[in-house]
């Protein structure tokens, strides 16, 4: 983060360095034109990533920056997951994780985080800190070819956003690295320290033929009247393997019969996006009992044929409408 905040000065210094006689113009980045070939190969990728897999969630904290600090424990969680294309449009496609837990053929589905990949994106979310989000512009240089990600929490509020080319390698690997961009704390975090505020992350995806790998290099910042204190840096590898599960169809059930209602959760949050609001705020807890529980848990009444998807839908539509205020 030090390094981008580097940059952003040495950026700004740069467009201030003008003579008494002349005035500075910015220059304007040239928009490249990519081919429909190109255009498909980034889509077969982010189709690539559908399936089921065995996971592993690696984070550890590497590199102590702050003084005294002392790094937590690595945190390594085997998983089993299915991945599904809830929308492909072409120029959007919707990916829903599906997490198995349990074993024997009546396993827990736990629907987990989301990703929507956009081609060359209008605007993006960002986050600014103490669960205040924005809609922020693209520029034209930066879309272009561009797509952007933006991923989901489990009960479909955001989690964060970043714009970035594919490249793809002779051996067929492909990989979307975006520049750093800022999330909340990761539940794992959440639940059990206070003592930063957000994470600046550089979000790195590389598909290959075994599977793909979901890279994170974290820093863990503090807030403190508008100025961020770095206080560890760390690395997260998620390694999706292509797997058969013995009951990965549990998993395609469960959405076959929650999609629905899931659906009508997912429109509430993308109002904020599309309806003209620049700045929200999406308040919850670490625990969850304000905001993803509830829904969770409204799911699940449809999952056992106890609840409609509309009739669910409303009664968590209460807890989301108590939890999102539009700043602007």
């Amino acid at each position: 983060m030090k390094l981008a905040y580097l940059a952003v000065a040495a950026l700004t210094l740069a467009g201030c360095a003008t003579t008494s006689t002349e005035t500075a113009t910015a220059p304007v980045a040239p928009v490249t034109v990519h081919s429909a070939e190109a255009y498909e190969r980034d889509r077969q990728a982010i189709l690539a990533m559908q399936g089921e897999y065995a996971v592993t969630f690696d984070f550890r904290e590497m590199v102590p920056i702050a003084e005294g600090y002392e790094l937590a424990e690595p945190k390594l969680t085997p998983a089993r997951e299915v991945v599904v294309v809830v929308k492909d449009t072409g120029d959007f496609i919707m990916l829903q994780h599906l997490l198995i837990a349990g074993e024997g053929d009546n396993p827990f589905i736990v629907k987990h985080w989301r990703q929507d990949w956009r081609y060359e994106p209008a605007t993006v979310l960002a986050f600014r800190g103490f669960d205040d989000w924005t809609v922020e512009d693209v520029a034209a240089a930066d879309r272009a070819g561009a797509w952007s990600q933006t991923v989901y929490q489990v009960d479909d509020s955001p989690r964060y956003a970043a714009v970035a080319p594919w490249t793809h390698d002779a051996d067929g690997n492909a990989t979307w690295e975006p520049p750093v961009s800022w999330r909340p704390l990761p539940r794992r975090d959440d639940t059990t320290r206070d003592d930063y505020d957000v994470i600046a992350a550089v979000n790195r995806h590389t598909v290959t033929s075994w599977g793909w790998i979901h890279e994170q290099d974290n820093s863990k910042l503090a807030l403190e009247d508008g100025v961020a204190h770095e206080l560890v840096r760390e690395v997260g590898v998620n390694t999706y393997r292509n797997t058969d599960l013995s009951n990965g169809q549990a998993a395609l059930d469960y959405w076959d019969a929650t999609h629905e209602y899931w659906a009508l959760v997912r429109a509430r949050f993308e109002a904020l996006e599309t309806d003209g609001t620049r700045r929200f705020h999406i308040e919850d807890d670490a625990e969850g009992t304000l905001l993803y529980g509830p829904v969770l848990e409204a799911g699940q009444r449809v999952l056992f044929g106890l609840s409609d998807a509309e009739t669910a839908f409303e009664d968590a539509a209460t807890y989301l409408d108590s939890q999102i205020t539009i700043i602007e």
